[in-house]
């Protein structure tokens, strides 16, 4: 079982207002959880609106080089790489 300092703990407590170290801890984690999940959301609702499509269909359509871009390009890359970790990591905490 991992141990918290006496300044952390006092810490904990203080910011959620709780009685319960562990009850302090499991708030703290899932409001984080929380907002990482929605933070991965919007970078993927952001590149969808961008490209006009799901992940899925911008992996098939990156392998098949049908993207109206080149899929050799900086930009391309780019958005291959934040998406694929936006996706991974929703699915990975959801």
């Amino acid at each position: 079982m991992p141990t918290l300092s006496p300044d952390v703990g006092a810490h904990l407590l203080k910011a959620t207002r709780s009685q319960d170290l562990d009850e302090a801890f499991e708030n703290v984690l899932s409001e984080y959880l929380e907002l990482k999940v929605a933070a991965l959301q919007e970078t993927m609702d952001r590149l969808e609106e961008k490209w006009g499509m799901e992940f899925s269909t911008f992996k098939r359509r990156l392998a098949e080089d049908t993207l109206s871009d080149d899929v050799y390009s900086y930009d391309v890359e780019q958005d291959y790489w934040e998406w694929e970790d936006a996706d991974w990591g929703r699915s990975s905490l959801l």
